[in-house]
């Protein structure tokens, strides 16, 4: 039988199933496969689970008292964005393809007809947590290159190179400003200097702060990222700054980069990308269709993430539901290999940041 490969600690299935011994065969082969276990007998229950913990994987009957397997769905890939690299395979008893087409609509990953196979059960479940961790892992290596290659470029040998490429960040839209190991700024380009000048609420001085109601937010995403580099992770952290009234806020992308440290001795272990969507230059349609591979659907949805709109305000803007929209960000996700709505819009910025460099 297929078991999980060695981790630091065994991948976590939710299993939702209403019948009780189908449900307590299929835990205890999860089990002795080496697989840790949450159990659900209904939607409600699969909901409240999805609420308090984040499993590597979903087991989810499609016809169960409450919300069916179907609603479960939906409200995973509506509103629980950070599951969007879950896989969700459905368990059942239908062998009409109409209801395989409908879940694959909702975003299902895969099917398994009952009666269960355990073999190809379990072979699904490695099958798929193998294809989560490959992505993840390309996702890691093109952000080591991303901090690769900022760092290459704040430590310029040359005091001429370093202008020349400070003045390039400066054309873009993003504001970027790193900070140290103690959450001192080491660098801040024109762009953000100008952004904090503009605000009322976001301050550069010897540190990246802000006043009011946020104050508590940024600082804890700050030290979130800062103690994250020490330990060689690599979270993005994303808030909302009021700007200006009537515009859509100052996004703030606080990413963790690793302790790097320059010539100097000065340690480089956050970046924080500020824009302003209402200021930014409109990017053609081409460019992120053409670095990506995007649908024009998928490219007006990125778009409409760059300029700072959320999923509710997106779907009135285009007249689709909610749903519609996150269906087309889970093919985001996929096609950028990201697998959070903050990674994405950090990517979809590199991009921008990109394509105006090289003149596209």
């Amino acid at each position: 039988m297929s078991s999980p490969e060695p981790t630091t600690r065994p991948p976590l299935i939710l299993c939702a199933e209403d019948q009780e011994d189908l449900r307590a065969d299929i835990c205890d082969e999860l089990r002795e496969s080496g697989y840790a276990v949450l159990e659900a007998a209904d939607g409600d229950a699969t909901l409240q689970q999805l609420d308090a913990c984040t499993p590597d994987l979903i087991l989810c009957d499609i016809n169960m008292p409450g919300l069916n397997g179907y609603a479960v769905l939906d409200a995973v890939r509506e509103r629980r964005p950070h599951l969007a690299d879950t896989p969700f395979v459905f368990l059942t008893a239908l062998s009409d393809p109409r209801d395989v087409v409908d879940g694959k609509r909702l975003g299902a990953d895969d099917y398994l007809v009952k009666p269960i196979d355990y073999d190809l059960l379990l072979a699904t479940v490695a099958a798929r947590l193998r294809q989560v961790r490959r992505m993840r892992d390309k996702s890691n290596h093109e952000l080591q290159e991303l901090r690769e290659a900022m760092a290459t470029l704040h430590h310029e040998a040359s005091q001429q190179a370093f202008q020349a490429a400070t003045r390039a960040l400066d054309l873009v839209a993003p504001g970027m400003v790193l900070l140290d190991g103690e959450g001192r700024i080491t660098f801040a380009n024109q762009r953000a200097q100008q952004l904090a000048s503009e605000s009322d609420v976001l301050a550069l001085n010897a540190t990246l702060s802000a006043s009011g109601s946020m104050a508590r937010r940024l600082r804890e995403c700050i030290t979130a990222a800062t103690q994250a580099s020490r330990q060689g992770e690599e979270p993005v952290f994303s808030l909302r700054l009021p700007h200006r009234p009537g515009d859509h806020g100052l996004l703030v992308l606080v990413c963790a980069l690793g302790q790097a440290t320059d010539a100097a001795g000065t340690e480089s272990s956050v970046v924080a990308l500020l824009s302003a969507p209402d200021q930014r230059p409109p990017l053609p349609r081409g460019v992120l269709a053409s670095l990506f591979g995007l649908t024009p659907t998928e490219t007006r949805i990125a778009l409409a993430l760059l300029e700072g709109l959320r999923t509710e305000e997106i779907a009135e803007q285009m007249s689709v539901s909610p749903t519609t929209v996150a269906f087309h960000l889970r093919n985001l996700f996929q096609k950028t290999d990201t697998h959070r709505q903050a990674d994405l819009i950090a990517l979809l910025m590199a991009g921008s940041m990109t394509a105006y460099l090289e003149g596209r």
